[in-house]
Order: C-alpha cells, then structure tokens, then sequence
C-alpha cells in the first residue's frame, strides 16, 4: 500500500476568517453524538433541537440531517465573529479541514488554500492525527432521519 501524501504530516492552523461558516450555502451533517452534545448546551430536548436548527437533506440516494443556514448562508449557530458553540461544535466542524476529498492528492490539499487560509500556516499535524480525524468521521455515523 502506498504511503498519503502527507505521512510527514500537513500543516494549518485556523486564521479564524469564518470562511468555513459563512457566506456560501453548505451542509453541516450531524451525527447522533453531535445532536445529544448540542441539544444539552442548548437545554432543549432532541425533538426541540430538530425543530429549531435542522433539516433533512436528500442527496443522490441518501439522506443526511444537517443544522439549517441563515437566510445570508451563515451557519445558523454563527453569530458576533465566531460559533457560540463552538466546544460542541459538530464533528465536520471539529475535523475540517483533514476530510477525505481534500486529502486525496497533494494537489487537492494545495487547491484548498484558496478557499481556507489557514492551510499550509502553522502546526503541524501528525499523520497519526488525520488519520484519527478521517476514521472518527468513519465510525461516527451521520444521521439519516428526523425522528
């Protein structure tokens, strides 16, 4: 088997522009662990925590549950130049940037600078790291339903 592009590591550190949470539409996909942390911060029951901050997203064949958007494409939880919950924040957030489709290729990895600053700047993260990340989003499902 081949060696990732980045058995040294990568390197990046969050520049904290919002980037990743603002301003163009996306999907935040939850996970069971994700809406039993955020309901609980946010003192409301599971049922209350669909209502208010999530929708069903039906993708070529599957379906995934992701947080709702401001009307500007914010994330719904953004707000006063950061998350407000941001240490339970959903395991896409926690792991962005080392996520599968950017960590095919080196050159994948480089075309993601354009769009997130903090890539290539900073720590570096072990190879041991990313692959911890790439797994936990393996082994932690996304919810498929609203019930």
């Amino acid at each position: 088997m081949e060696e990732p592009f980045y058995k040294d590591g990568l390197n990046f550190e969050c520049q904290r522009c919002s980037a990743c949470c603002r301003y163009e539409p996306g999907y935040v996909f939850l996970s069971e662990i994700d809406v039993k942390d955020l309901s609980e911060k946010l003192k409301m029951s599971r049922t209350d925590f669909f209502k208010k901050y999530c929708r069903k997203v039906d993708i070529g064949g599957f379906s995934r549950i992701s947080l709702v958007e401001k009307e500007n494409n914010d994330c719904i939880f953004w707000e006063n130049g950061g998350c407000k919950v941001y240490t339970y924040r959903p395991l896409q957030c926690r792991t962005y940037p080392f996520w599968r489709p950017y960590l095919e290729s080196e050159d994948d990895w480089n075309a993601l600078e354009a769009s997130c600053p903090g890539v290539n700047k900073g720590n570096l993260h072990p190879r041991t790291e990313i692959e911890q990340k790439l797994n936990q989003r393996l082994n932690e499902p996304m919810i498929e339903d609203l019930n």
